[in-house]
């Protein structure tokens, strides 16, 4: 879908449809719903008193003009409580209507911004939430089918504004909402595709050309460079597939390293995921979904774009490392122990639990940028977080309250939830291994997976502020919702790239 900015009267626009909003509790609108209502001789106006169309929240009524304007059709939709309006209300109202447009067969739509006017938000902020709800509630999965595809209807979606004051606002945040979008949609894309198609090869090409295209730096670690940086924890979850591992290195603005600020991105990248001798056995049905085991990898590779097309005055970095958790006769076993690059070393209880044991390399590397200033991994780490959390929120994980405040700061201007869960100290103490420095796993002898996981991974963090981000609960969503799919979120995108531009 193509996203246009023009300054205008929305009443009289051309297309096949028109959106305008009401907030609840309104009798008699004003504003562009008001000169729509007028234009139509108060038949917005009519429904509203007969309670056919309330203003709630998402609440979409369609009108036919019958020649009265020169779109054929109408759609009002709910902005709400006007107390409680927010950015994420925008979202919300902005992808019910979308939705609503697309399934009433519009080709062409036209719509106001959603709170630039007498919902009284930033302009810019409000315009960027309607781009980016439009383009992520049109999205559909790649579907590789004989009988071919299916998208979405709407070609073309144009933001009109009447006031050319606010034009430059609008159309700054319509630009970055598009970026934004866009490469939360490659993600999704990445983790929607089967395992079979999206190997550690694939996604490291990927992101290769993405750097290529966007100016990004890009290193891609083979097998044999691993092995010399001595990653023996990664690599031993890649010793049980034929796909050979890669470990994709991205950087913006590496040239300007010494005079910005450095963030490191961190995303578990396993391409899919059996669990290895420790066989997901309990919900065989559902093993297919573990091709989604690779969601922070393909979040960070997505985050980076937008670093680089928004020119982010930071020095970000990336890293994704990639394998797959199969079995052969080469494969990781329970009692196995291996070394990683600190030279610490880890004892493998449960060969399901190979996330940690490639972000335990990848967070190793993360301390050659001796000068990081933040260091955030993303991972669908564990399957406990959503027996805690369900599908609201993800686990965050740090001992730093500053870098705490930045990540739920950027969680509450997204409605990407992050909910903050203990690190307490006893809970090294259970993944102490009589074999070697740590283990992998403490099932089943306690129920704290959550943060038991997130101290392995902080045993091999290096002298950095830290945090992690556990999405298994977020990553696939089962039902859609306004701007998530059915299926691959790419969670966490959104709130990434926020936490980058706060900073």
């Amino acid at each position: 879908m193509e996203i246009t900015i023009r300054q205008a009267n929305i009443a009289p626009y051309a297309a096949d449809l028109i959106i305008v909003n009401l907030f609840e509790g309104v009798l008699h609108p004003g504003g562009a719903t008001g000169a729509v209502d007028h234009a139509l001789g108060g038949r917005i106006s009519e429904i509203i008193a007969l309670g056919d169309c309330t203003g709630k929240l998402g609440e979409t009524t369609l009108l036919y003009t019958s020649g009265a304007l020169p779109a054929p059709r109408v759609l009002v939709v709910g902005l709400g409580d006007r107390e409680r309006f927010d950015l994420q209300a925008v979202r919300t109202a902005t992808a019910k209507a979308i939705a609503a447009a697309n399934k009433a067969g519009a080709k062409t739509v036209a719509t106001i911004v959603h709170g630039a006017g007498i919902g009284g938000l930033d302009p810019q902020d409000a315009a960027q939430a309607v781009a980016e709800a439009s383009m992520l509630e049109l999205y559909t999965m790649p579907r590789r089918s004989s009988e071919g595809g299916y998208g979405a209807k709407i070609e073309t979606l144009t933001v009109v504004e009447y006031s050319s004051t606010q034009l430059p606002a609008i159309t700054k945040g319509v630009e970055t909402g598009r970026i934004i979008a866009e490469s939360a949609i490659l993600a999704r894309d990445l983790e929607a595709q089967p395992a079979n198609i999206a190997t550690p090869t694939m996604i490291a090409e990927t992101a290769r050309q993405m750097a290529a295209e966007t100016g990004l730096d890009c290193t891609i670690l083979e097998r044999a460079d691993m092995e010399a940086l001595g990653m023996g924890i990664l690599l031993a979850v890649a010793k049980g597939s034929d796909e050979p591992p890669k470990f994709v290195i991205l950087e913006h603005n590496k040239a300007r390293a010494n005079e910005l600020d450095t963030v490191v991105l961190v995303g578990k990248g396993v391409t899919f995921d059996t669990g290895g001798y420790s066989l997901k056995i309990a919900r065989p049905s559902l093993m297919w979904k573990m091709k989604d085991d690779m969601t922070g990898a393909a979040d960070v590779i997505a985050a980076l774009r937008a670093a680089a097309l928004l020119d982010l005055p930071l020095h970000v970095v990336g890293l994704a490392p990639l394998t797959e958790n199969t079995i052969n006769g080469r494969a990781q076993k329970p009692g196995d122990i291996f070394t990683g690059m600190t030279g610490k070393t880890m004892e493998v209880i449960s060969t399901d639990a190979e996330g940690r044991m490639i972000l335990a390399d990848a967070l190793a590397y993360a301390g050659r940028y001796a000068d990081a200033k933040a260091v955030v991994d993303l991972a669908t780490l564990t399957g406990a977080i959503s027996t805690a959390l369900g599908a609201q929120a993800a686990g965050l994980f740090t001992e730093e309250e500053a870098l705490r405040d930045r990540l739920m700061a950027a969680a509450a201007a997204t409605g990407e939830r992050l909910w903050p869960m203990p690190m307490f100290a006893e809970y090294a103490e259970e993944i102490r291994s009589d074999f070697a420095d740590v283990k992998n796993s403490t099932a089943p002898k306690t129920k704290a997976g959550v943060s038991t996981s997130a101290k392995f991974l902080q045993h091999f963090t290096e002298d950095y502020p830290w945090a992690h981000l556990d999405i298994a609960g977020m990553a696939w969503s089962e039902k859609a919702r306004p701007v998530y799919p059915a299926g691959a979120t790419a969670f966490g995108v959104r709130l990434l790239v926020q936490f980058l531009r706060d900073w």
